[in-house]
């Protein structure tokens, strides 16, 4: 009688474990295979023309900037556990890892950066590899939305499986205007316009003058 007792129980321990995982597995299939949002944002067209200032073309090569851009990562995410790195080679390269259930997986995603007309800059996926693990790159794009924390101006579009800078829009100390003239990294030739508004130095235009009187 104990023998089929203890049988029994484990008959019914077993069937609940083989629920919970049924229940797991498929709430984790429907996860990674649902639609992923539509993240929308705005991208206004900066009034280049409209403000006075001078002018300077800066170039610079692919290693200048990237220690730049690590640098700015850096200070990004010194508050957080999480570890990611930008290479720029011949096209923008993203390391970092992601946490799954106890662990973390290594991660990497390579872009074609496009330069947009109104100086911005959009990081279009080319490729993604998460370790071993078969995903939907969508869901990836996502993961890294959740778990990189950005400013306001770089947005993760997992939907579209891009990245999109505002360079136009970076809230910079010195009131600068900037934005991407060329950034052609096979060549390794990357332009940067800036502009320093005569109005940061204090300057009068002779328009401003002459709304003046």
């Amino acid at each position: 009688m104990r023998q089929t007792n203890k049988r029994d129980l484990w008959r019914k321990r077993f069937f609940i474990l083989a629920i919970i995982n049924a229940v797991v597995f498929v709430g984790l299939i429907f996860y990674l295979y649902s639609p992923v949002p539509s993240k929308k944002f705005d991208i206004r067209e900066k009034q280049w023309e409209t403000k006075t200032g001078t002018e300077f073309v800066i170039r610079t090569s692919k290693q200048n900037l990237n220690d730049l851009v690590n640098a700015y990562l850096d200070k990004l995410l010194s508050q957080t556990k999480q570890n990611f790195t930008v290479v720029l080679d011949e096209d923008v390269e993203l390391y970092g890892e992601l946490p799954v259930f106890s662990t973390t997986v290594p991660l990497l995603i390579r872009f074609d950066p496009n330069v947009q007309d109104n100086g911005d800059i959009a990081l279009k996926q080319k490729s993604i590899s998460v370790g071993q693990l078969k995903l939907p790159n969508k869901k990836i794009m996502q993961y890294v939305d959740r778990f990189l924390p950005t400013p306001e101006w770089i947005i993760i579009d997992p939907k579209e499986e891009e990245i999109y800078i505002k360079i136009t829009e970076m809230d910079i100390q010195s009131n600068l205007d900037v934005k991407i003239e060329q950034f052609d990294l096979a060549k390794n030739n990357i332009a940067i316009r800036l502009r320093v508004p005569y109005e940061t130095l204090g300057i009068e235009t002779l328009k401003q003058l002459e709304e003046e009187e």
